[in-house]
């Protein structure tokens, strides 16, 4: 890579107002050569839509392609480097060498890398469940990975700290009380991906799909759906009761939890990014009693 550094605009953004996102930006050029010099990358320029992490395709001495990603301190994802260990590319992208300290990743690099975003969302069904099912193990103890119940816990205090904003107080109110409940009621906990959607899984050479950018938490299997269903908004909105049973069926897990955690995300983040049409959604979706 030569010329000038660049930051996408998006990454640029998601750091500033955050006082160590800010330093690890101001950091980022001088590690990233230093990285380029340690591993001996060719790189190219960045790639522009990610807003977690400085991510540019590269190559190796030896001639092989791979991809260079540094993450920004971000509570999600600080464990991806252990996920990624965890897994050994099975069904994730393989992890080549790694710098902790520097949340710094050097991955394989998936070809063609064509997302499975462009096949039809009820093809995408049955990919997202093949890879979930792969996924889905208890790592022995100990392990560094968190439990799904401090993701949450990260997302209520978030939410409460800016409860003069909620369209809904009772909605949100509720919202939150499900989220708590749900995060110590699983009936089993596995290693989950937490942010697996079609958008993080690409076409590749050594397997047809292999999964990026996971966010690995132990805990609830049916959370794992939530992610997915989210992507595709169109149905969710249309038939929210039918698109959850259909996909908690194909995955094997509870509807009822997943429905639950649907509800859940949906108004706690509504006030954000879903607007009155979410509500609406998500009022339909709240639990029976």
């Amino acid at each position: 890579m030569s010329g000038a550094f660049i930051v996408p605009e998006s990454l640029t953004k998601a750091c500033s107002g955050k006082p160590e996102r800010a330093a690890w930006l101001r950091r980022l050029p001088e590690t990233v050569h230093e990285l380029q010099r340690r591993w001996s990358l060719d790189l190219a320029a960045p790639f522009v839509n990610g807003s977690c992490a400085w991510v540019a395709p590269a190559v190796l001495r030896s001639g092989r392609r791979a991809v260079l990603k540094l993450g920004m301190p971000h509570m999600e994802g600080e464990h991806e480097i252990d996920g990624l260990r965890f897994w050994d590319g099975d069904p994730t992208v393989e992890l080549i060498d790694y710098d902790v300290e520097c949340n710094a990743l050097l991955l394989e690099a998936c070809v063609p890398g064509t997302s499975l975003r462009l096949l039809p969302e009820l093809e995408q069904d049955v990919v997202i469940v093949s890879l979930l099912h792969r996924l889905w193990r208890r790592p022995v103890t100990p392990h560094p990975f968190k439990p799904l119940s401090a993701m949450t816990a990260h997302w209520m205090s978030e939410s409460l700290a800016e409860s003069s904003c909620w369209l809904d107080p009772g909605l949100t109110r509720e919202a939150l009380r499900v989220f708590a409940e749900l995060s110590v009621s699983a009936p089993t906990d596995v290693l989950l991906a937490t942010d697996l959607h079609a958008g993080n899984v690409l076409a590749a050479e050594r397997e047809p799909w292999l999964v990026i950018d996971p966010k690995p938490f132990i805990g609830d299997p049916a959370y794992d759906a939530t992610q997915h269903l989210f992507n595709c908004p169109a149905r969710l909105t249309a038939d929210p009761i039918g698109t959850i049973r259909r996909f908690a069926d194909l995955l094997g897990v509870d509807q009822d939890r997943v429905r639950w955690w649907t509800f859940a995300r949906l108004a706690a983040e509504s006030p954000h990014t879903q607007g009155a049409r979410t509500l609406a959604t998500a009022r339909a979706l709240a639990p029976q009693r």
